[in-house]
């Protein structure tokens, strides 16, 4: 079992990726060390906004069934089969496989993992907490979100940290308006963090997607203004993913974290327990829109 004598996460063993039928197509950076660089708008038409929906609600539904299956005992690499097979069994391609080189279809990141965790034969204790994070690639458009866990009884401090962040993305996404400036969603969520001394992961962000995986428009969960100032405008698609932390930041505010040598894994720096929620929204109207629903 994949931990040291604290109980602390070390690299398990990865097994093979898992295969796509062919039928399902590609996004254009399968097989190729990265994506082409994205040259469309961040704004979607109507038609497109549907085909993101229908995406995002597949890896909405991968999401589902992959938490169903969670139970002390299971291992994230057996989590990657359960979501893989829900993709492609919808005609739909689990976004990360062969992105940038990773080498599974799901993120699974467990405890003091931020982000990106590769499912391997770590085996889920009772008193976890995980990230399972899907993006799902389907009629031409990439749908994705987030979401943490627990993994049976865990303690009322894990439990408060997963209910303030769904919280915290919560009011990221009511702060959405056309109209106001990019960095007002971050300056919402990290105002609601700190009150609780909550770090905010600050290196890894929301962003553009749509028919990219990342559209290259940064979405910050901090207070980053005067930078990050882009106008919203209706039609804008692009997810937001606060990211908090228990751990004590030598910065208020910010979050020190290491990565692994496998080039994906990010750790909490003082390994303390971490959540994420992610959705992928657009902006309406008269505020925005979740497309990564069920």
């Amino acid at each position: 079992m994949p931990r040291d004598s604290a109980g602390h996460l070390i690299p398990g063993r990865v097994g093979s990726s898992r295969r796509v039928p062919d039928r399902i197509p590609r996004p254009e950076y399968v097989g190729r060390p990265g994506p082409r660089p994205y040259t469309g708008d961040d704004r979607y038409s109507p038609d497109e906004i549907e085909r993101i929906r229908g995406a995002g609600r597949l890896a909405a539904q991968a999401v589902e069934a992959v938490a169903a299956a969670l139970r002390p005992g299971i291992t994230t690499d057996e989590l990657d089969a359960i979501g893989h097979e829900f993709l492609v069994a919808h005609d739909a391609y689990p976004s990360a496989l062969g992105y940038r080189g990773f080498p599974k279809s799901i993120c699974t990141s467990v405890n003091e993992a931020i982000c990106h965790g590769i499912p391997d034969d770590t085996v889920l204790l009772d008193g976890d907490i995980v990230k399972i994070d899907i993006t799902a690639f389907a009629d031409g458009m990439h749908g994705d979100l987030c979401a943490t866990f627990p993994v049976g009884d865990v303690t009322p401090e894990a439990a408060d940290l997963v209910e303030r962040t769904r919280e915290a993305l919560t009011r990221g996404i009511r702060s959405v308006a056309p109209g106001r400036e990019l960095n007002v969603i971050g300056r919402t969520i990290e105002s609601y963090a700190r009150r609780f001394g909550y770090g905010v992961v600050r290196d890894y962000t929301g962003h553009g997607v749509g028919e990219a995986f990342h559209s290259g428009l940064v979405v910050p969960h901090y207070d980053a203004a005067p930078d990050h100032a882009t106008l919203l405008e209706p039609g804008m698609v692009f997810t937001i993913e606060p990211m908090l932390t228990i751990g004590t930041p030598e910065e208020p505010g910010t979050v020190d974290w290491d990565e692994w040598d496998d080039g994906w894994t990010v750790v909490t720096r003082d390994r303390s327990l971490t959540a994420q929620f992610e959705h992928t929204i657009v902006v309406t109207e008269r505020g925005s829109e979740i497309l990564t629903l069920p």
